[in-house]
């Protein structure tokens, strides 16, 4: 029996999330666009590039890593997980938040610094 009062987190459209895919096997953070029978859509960043995103964007230097939209069709999804901060771990997108004090979403969306539109 479901309980009500359980405010579990949901991952939905405007979430940020680690796409698990598979032929080729890969991994991407960012944005959930949208999700429905087709696929995903996400706007983000290969997970192997996050790091440089990050110090890229601490820096304030020159935009050469940028985040991108695209398509993953639904045969190639292996698994969609919350990026949520743990006890032990912190989420990409609370790293982004503390580190370059601004919003990730801001970023990931409206530009490669968070401050300019694409």
């Amino acid at each position: 029996m479901p309980n009500d009062d359980c405010d579990l987190p949901a991952i939905e459209v405007g979430s940020l999330v680690v796409l698990h895919c598979t032929n080729p096997r890969e991994k991407h953070w960012g944005l959930l666009v949208r999700m429905d029978s087709l696929g995903v859509v996400l706007r983000g960043l290969d997970l192997a590039s996050v790091e440089d995103w990050l110090a890229q964007e601490r820096s304030g230097g020159d935009p050469l890593i940028a985040p991108s939209t695209f398509f993953v069709p639904t045969h190639r999804v292996v698994r969609l997980d919350l990026d949520q901060s743990g006890p032990v771990v912190v989420s990409y997108g609370d790293r982004y938040s503390r580190e370059c004090d601004r919003d990730v979403r801001r970023a990931l969306s409206g530009g490669v610094s968070g401050d300019k539109a694409n």
